[in-house]
């Protein structure tokens, strides 16, 4: 019996939310009191392998195959079903990423597993195997028990943390078969912007709606997002106004965030908005309409005009800075 976690990689890097999953899987180990092996999938160095070891890994399988260069949803899910099989791994974690969220079931499937998406905290092993997660698009908590034998489970991003737990690692080349049925869709290219936070993975956003009148004012919006270390995301309405990229559009039907800090800047807060938005941890909302619903929800609160209270607090973080 062991624990298998997958880690996701960009262009060869190790994301944030991978190095989350890996401490989160090594914590369930430790509670069932076995061992840890992680997998990576394409082309990663031996050195960025070895860097899972902080988070307590200390066996990795590294499947460098040429076929899966790019990220493919029924075969990624085949080898690492592969490679459970081949540790004896009764739990596979992974992070409830984009990507996670369409691997999971289809680990879970081919393991006959339970599974549980959008985990939030460790599982309780006291006589059963139950785990908190989001439900209702995050509008509310559920806790699910797992009765099979084998278990998936899919971790929020930021809802562990990551914490370092040193280990000495084995690094092994994993080649399972890869069938020609599981490549009958491959993505030819995946285009990135590589100067921008991953929203998924940012412990800040900030995010602009139609208070702000127009494109041309979301300079203000960056800048503040530049001080604070910062993603930056927007309302629906924005996006299908094509003010901004339907990649930062966040909501129930954009891409659900569960950073530390969150500011929203002239939205409203609609429900489909707060959906996907309702689990930072602390929520900052600066509207001019004092009965705004996001007013509700919000930790702090700043009632005024967003072409005067931002720039200031652009200045006063500059000053802070300096």
């Amino acid at each position: 019996m062991s624990v298998l976690v997958y880690v996701e990689h960009a262009d060869g890097k190790f994301k944030k939310s991978g190095f989350e999953a890996v401490a989160y899987a090594k914590a369930i180990a430790d509670q069932l009191g076995t061992s840890l092996a992680a997998i990576s999938i394409g082309n990663v160095t031996e050195e960025e392998l070895g860097s899972l070891s902080r988070y307590g890994a200390s066996r990795i399988l590294n499947v460098g195959s040429e076929q899966l260069k790019t990220f493919v949803n029924q075969a990624y899910a085949s080898v690492i079903a592969a490679a459970a099989a081949k540790e004896g791994a009764d739990v596979v974690v992974l992070s409830n990423s984009f990507s996670g969220k369409g691997l999971a079931p289809r680990i879970a499937v081919k393991l006959q597993a339970g599974l549980v998406d959008g985990a939030v905290e460790l599982p309780d092993t006291s006589g059963s195997f139950r785990v908190k997660k989001t439900a209702f698009s995050g509008k509310a908590f559920a806790v699910t028990e797992i009765t099979a034998a084998k278990k998936v489970i899919a971790l929020n991003p930021n809802a562990f943390g990551v914490k370092e737990q040193p280990v000495d690692v084995q690094v092994e080349a994993f080649q399972p078969e890869i069938r020609g049925n599981d490549l009958k869709t491959v993505i030819k290219d995946i285009v990135r912007a590589t100067d921008k936070i991953s929203l998924p993975d940012a412990e800040r956003v900030v995010s602009g709606g139609r208070g702000l009148k127009g494109p041309e004012n979301w300079g203000m919006i960056e800048e503040l997002a530049g001080l604070l270390g910062a993603a930056t995301a927007c309302s629906k309405p924005v996006s299908d106004a094509d003010w901004r990229p339907h990649s930062e559009h966040v909501g129930q039907t954009g891409i659900a965030i569960r950073p530390n800090l969150y500011i929203a800047i002239g939205i409203s807060g609609a429900i489909q908005h707060l959906a996907g938005v309702s689990s930072s941890k602390v929520i900052v909302v600066i509207n001019k309409d004092p009965e705004a619903p996001f007013f509700k929800v919000a930790d702090y609160g700043i009632v005024g005009d967003a072409f005067e209270i931002v720039p200031k607090l652009i200045e006063a973080l500059k000053a802070h800075k300096a």
